[in-house]
């Protein structure tokens, strides 16, 4: 955004002589970019672990998770949430981890939207 000022200069009555322009420019910040946490199917991960960590990792309802997990299923693959950098990156490994961990081979994934 660019302000602009006109200061009127010493004993100038309006007629535009003497007259000076101050430019202010505010730097415009670009927003960071964000990026889809993806969600992929796999024929071997039950259905209550896939809904069971969209709840916990996503703070969904137990209908919302189930309606993702049902597209997951179907679809193949689901957009389960989307945030920035640094928050999609963890939102995937703590789904890879708690996967592993229940040994389940799920796999969550991150894009840029």
């Amino acid at each position: 955004m660019t302000d602009l000022v006109i200061m009127a200069g010493p004993g100038d009555e309006d007629d535009g002589t003497d007259a000076a322009v101050v430019v202010d420019t505010k730097p415009k910040t670009k927003r960071p970019p964000l990026y889809k946490v993806l969600l992929l199917n796999d024929d071997y991960t039950p259905m209550e672990f896939v809904v069971a960590v969209l709840e916990r990792f996503f703070g969904m309802s137990h209908s919302q998770a189930f309606e993702i997990m049902l597209t997951v299923h179907k679809k193949g693959v689901a957009v389960v949430g989307v945030f920035s950098h640094e928050i999609a990156e963890t939102k995937v490994a703590q789904v890879m981890d708690f996967a592993r961990r229940h040994q389940h081979p799920l796999q969550c994934t991150m894009e840029k939207e």
